[in-house]
């Protein structure tokens, strides 16, 4: 066999290529594999307890309770598929209710709307029961306001006592934080002050202990010296704090054109991610400061508005496989009645119907705004409010179980035919779609809507799946 290039040759490519493969993977090292919130809770720093999580629950249950208290209510409030064929009446609806609680599997095959509506409904009973909220984030700027330096002083005290607290008593979120004002001129020496005020405090409480997965949030960010300057404030409270060494993580929040494309032409997301010094851990997409940067009014001002999807989309081109996550923004109608009870009477009909009529209104628009936030692989987002909690939880179960049959039996199709490419019905896969069925899987599982049961059904392990990498699955299978 015969060769042109000589073996010095060949290693003088191969060395060239090796160093241009390790520069890339030093800058994507793949996506974390560290469990993600699908959502961060933001409330006021004044109104925060050590209970928040706990209270907030209560709260959603309470709203769940009176305006969807049961699963056909609840399904055609949000739209989901097929909601208009479950039975209104009362005693129907109990009928097929028995049914699913004696075979639920076998209602699943003769009627899918009202497996997925009660499915759904039940489990977010169950998550509002037992972790309501998945991240906190203790809020000092657009959820507070401005305030006079010694009122704001005396509740960043408060909040940090509160943490230590809820640490002592282990009832606060799996993920909490605080988010602090901008660094513009006007605020950045009263966003600086309270940032130390409070980590100063909990450190004085906890002995430099931080609760888990603590972050915090500096909005509004326009250049990278403002990312870098919070990230030395951090190195430096941490040193003097006592704070494990890069122990204080930080996540950026987009809210500005220039947050995206500066005035070099050049993509800011990359460069104010760089900036953090590694402490940087997610970006947040602020919907509505971002539309109103491009000079949309109000009227036209929402979660779906193509300028969004543009910013969604840089921010998704410039992090994946970086490892830093992403969040999208909230929904700022809130599903809370015009009217309320007087201390010593009742609402009218007319008055529980209108309350129900925005409520379920609101629930709609915010489940459909968390659906479009889905299908663009923005897997969190923010809740404002305890009664957009179920809905978070409706949103996230529905995408996954909707798709899960599907899903399924092109994942399992694949797994059979490793290597190969695969029609199923009409829709031909190939190896990168594997990828995104075993992503769907991977997402489904962290979140809570898939069970380990329904994974293990397409016929994949669970050190196959940890794998994470359906070529390493591929190639593990094809050896065998």
């Amino acid at each position: 066999m015969k060769f042109t290039l000589t073996p010095d040759e060949v290693h003088a490519y191969c060395q060239e290529l090796a160093q241009s493969n390790g520069e890339f993977k030093s800058h994507y090292p793949a996506d974390s594999f560290e469990r993600q919130p699908v959502h961060t809770v933001y409330g006021g720093a004044n109104l925060f307890k050590a209970g928040f999580a706990s209270k907030l629950g209560d709260l959603a249950l309470k709203t769940l309770d009176t305006y969807a208290p049961n699963y056909g209510v609840f399904a055609r409030a949000l739209g989901l598929p097929g909601a208009d064929t479950l039975p209104a009446n009362s005693i129907e609806l109990a009928g097929l209710t028995r049914a699913l609680e004696e075979n639920a599997d076998k209602v699943r095959v003769s009627n899918p709307p009202a497996w997925l509506a009660y499915t759904v409904y039940n489990r977010v009973l169950h998550k509002l029961k037992t972790e309501a909220i998945e991240d906190n984030r203790i809020d000092f700027e657009d959820g507070y306001g401005n305030r006079p330096d010694a009122e704001e002083d005396g509740h960043a005290v408060q909040a940090a006592d509160e943490v230590a607290q809820g640490m002592a008593d282990k009832i606060l979120s799996p993920f909490i934080g605080i988010r602090v004002k901008t660094f513009s001129d006007e605020c950045k020496a009263r966003s600086i002050r309270t940032l130390d005020i409070f980590l100063t405090r909990l450190a004085e409480k906890t002995g430099g202990k931080l609760p888990d997965n603590f972050i915090v949030t500096l909005p509004k960010v326009v250049t990278a010296a403002q990312v870098s300057t919070c990230a030395k404030i951090l190195a430096n409270l941490e040193a003097k704090l006592g704070f494990a060494k890069d122990s204080l993580r930080m996540e950026i929040m987009i809210e500005t054109t220039q947050s995206i494309i500066n005035y070099k032409g050049e993509n800011t997301v990359p460069l104010l991610v760089e900036a953090a010094g590694g402490r940087c851990r997610s970006a947040v997409f602020g919907t509505y400061d971002y539309t109103a940067s491009c000079n949309i009014t109000a009227a036209h001002q929402g979660h779906t508005h193509p300028a969004c999807d543009f910013a969604r989309h840089v921010l998704q081109v410039s992090l994946a496989g970086t490892g830093i996550t992403i969040s999208d923004g909230a929904t700022t109608s809130m599903p809370i009645g015009p009217h309320k009870a007087p201390k010593d009477g009742a609402l009218t009909p007319l008055q529980q119907e209108e309350n129900r009529a925005v409520v379920h209104g609101a629930w709609k628009l915010h489940f459909d705004n968390i659906m479009h936030s889905l299908r663009h692989a923005y897997y969190q987002g923010w809740d404002l409010n305890p009664g957009q909690l179920p809905v978070r939880y409706a949103a996230i179960d529905t995408f996954f179980l909707s798709g899960l049959a599907d899903a399924s039996a092109r994942l399992n199709a694949f797994l059979n035919k490793a290597a190969q490419a695969t029609l199923v019905g009409n829709t031909f896969d190939d190896a990168a779609t594997g990828q995104g069925l075993l992503n769907f899987f991977l997402r489904g599982m962290a979140c809570g809507a898939i069970t380990e049961q329904e994974v293990l059904a397409t016929g994949i392990t669970l050190d196959e799946l940890r794998s994470r990498s359906f070529v390493h699955i591929v190639n593990n299978r094809t050896k065998k």
